[in-house]
């Protein structure tokens, strides 16, 4: 079978926001010259199933989809269902974070052929290779498929492939124009990703079953060269680096933003605590210097106790947050914190620790945008995980489960079934956010959003200063009228 191939993008957020969809753009570079195919963008395509469609009709034989949990899997699963049932010879294979962390239940389903684990660059174009010349692919690396007895059989997950030896992404595939939207960053924000990987073995963290502790990164010059190509092609004037990892390694952070310094870019990058309070002041004023605008970090929680348990203890403390959040305050780059709340087998005092955290945190550095998420496990092993499964905590079997309401939420860190964490302490979680995003409405709005916060933050001084969170009536009512706005950098 001479493959054509679709790489599908499902709706990755409800909100329709577009994002550049580099993971297509990554396996379309190994492709190019070599096998016809096309791109399709469901944060795009007004009807992606009838876009699919007319694919297929057109000759296309392979449907290789991206997943990732959430509103991308809810879109996915009727997708390639309907096409399944339609196009009985059409091959599906799903990639991404989701078929890498429960291949299982992706091929108990009768419309998903084929998974490929972990990174999906050499797996499917070895999979291509074989169909094409009708070989045996069922002992590829990274391939989980079902057998005829309905067992599933994973192969071991073939190597992280270094991003700085990959062809350049085929850009001129897309409408580029349709990516550039206006951000905290700039009026024209476009993203990017630089690496693969993170070191680190944090056991709440997806990126570990793919990265095994490995980061390979492309060279700061490759990446300068493609802001210099993004500012010069399509007048972007703002980047956001979407990468696991981006500040690694402090030698390449220093010469890319040495590299950009007159290119008149603003930036936004992901990185951890431990390691950026390691560089020096001379980075620090180079990173400012070239636009860095504001950093995202994982400060995850208030409790050393619960940081160990994370598998952040040692290298990472909450005193180490306050010190990134004052040196921050100094170079006014803006600090990004994402905080885990909830966690097994005490998520109480969990949560009474980090709240507390979180205010002198504030104290410190007003600037600091907070996000809070409830701990959602990931089947890493480890002390929580294995905590949550005390409490009865259980992954779906099937992805019919996995697109019920419940477990979307729980894939959108919205809440979902999460057994040990009484309502009441969910609650609490909640009020405490309304007070805190009241008191410190985000800075990363627009000047009307400004006047706008400072109503709320009038309007919830008491609460936030005497610490009474509970029923904040007024401020629901009032974020009706003059809803909160949450970075606009966080989350994609």
């Amino acid at each position: 079978m001479k493959p054509k191939v679709i790489l599908y993008n499902p709706r990755s957020n409800a909100a329709g926001k577009r994002i550049l969809p580099l993971s297509l753009l990554a396996l379309g570079a190994v492709l190019e010259g070599r096998y016809d195919y096309t791109l399709v963008d469901g944060n795009c395509e007004p009807d992606p199933l009838a876009t699919l469609r007319a694919q297929i009709h057109n000759g296309a034989n392979v449907l290789a989809v991206t997943v990732m949990p959430g509103p991308q899997l809810a879109q996915a699963v009727p997708h390639c269902r309907a096409l399944k049932n339609e196009f009985a010879r059409l091959t599906v294979v799903w990639g991404g974070y989701f078929p890498t962390q429960h291949a299982d239940p992706c091929l108990r389903a009768p419309y998903v052929d084929l998974v490929i684990r972990g990174y999906g660059e050499m797996g499917l174009l070895a999979l291509l290779d074989a169909l094409a010349l009708g070989t045996n692919h069922r002992t590829i690396a990274g391939l989980a498929h079902r057998e005829q007895d309905g067992r599933v059989v994973q192969n071991a997950p073939g190597p992280m492939p270094h991003p700085g030896n990959l062809p350049a992404y085929p850009y001129h595939r897309l409408e580029m124009e349709r990516y550039i939207r206006r951000t905290f960053l700039g009026s024209r924000t476009l993203g990017h990703h630089t690496s693969y990987g993170c070191p680190h073995g944090c056991n709440f963290c997806a990126v570990v079953n793919m990265a095994h502790g490995r980061w390979l990164a492309r060279p700061a010059q490759q990446v300068a060269e493609v802001a210099r190509l993004y500012a010069q092609q399509w007048g972007v004037n703002a980047i956001e680096f979407y990468d696991n990892n981006f500040f690694v390694h402090e030698a390449r952070s220093a010469e890319f933003a040495e590299r950009i310094l007159l290119m008149g870019l603003a930036w936004w990058a992901e990185g951890r605590v431990d390691t950026l309070l390691g560089y020096s002041d001379q980075t620090w004023q180079l990173m400012a210097d070239s636009g860095l605008k504001m950093a995202f970090m994982g400060a995850e929680s208030g409790s050393a106790e619960t940081l160990a348990c994370m598998d952040k203890g040692g290298t990472l403390t909450p005193e180490m947050t306050l010190a990134i959040a004052a040196k921050m305050r100094v170079y006014r780059i803006v600090p990004e914190f994402s905080f885990v709340l909830g966690t097994p087998p005490d998520p109480e005092r969990d949560i009474h620790e980090t709240i507390s955290f979180i205010r002198r945190l504030k104290a410190v550095n007003p600037a600091s945008e907070i996000v809070l998420y409830p701990y959602t496990p990931v089947p890493l092993g480890g002390e929580l995980y294995d905590a949550a499964q005390k409490a009865g905590f259980r992954f779906p079997t099937t992805l019919e489960e996995w697109v019920s309401p419940e477990w979307i939420a729980f894939a959108e860190r919205r809440n979902g079934p999460l057994s040990w964490v009484p309502q009441r302490l969910r609650q609490r979680i909640l009020d405490f956010q309304r007070v805190l995003n009241a008191y410190y409405p985000t800075r990363t709005t627009t000047r009307l959003a400004r006047v706008r916060g400072a109503i709320t933050r009038a309007a919830s001084a008491w609460r936030y200063h005497t610490g009474i969170y509970g029923f904040p009536l007024e401020l629901r009512l009032l974020g009706k009228i003059l809803p909160y706005q949450r970075p606009e950098t966080s989350g994609f």
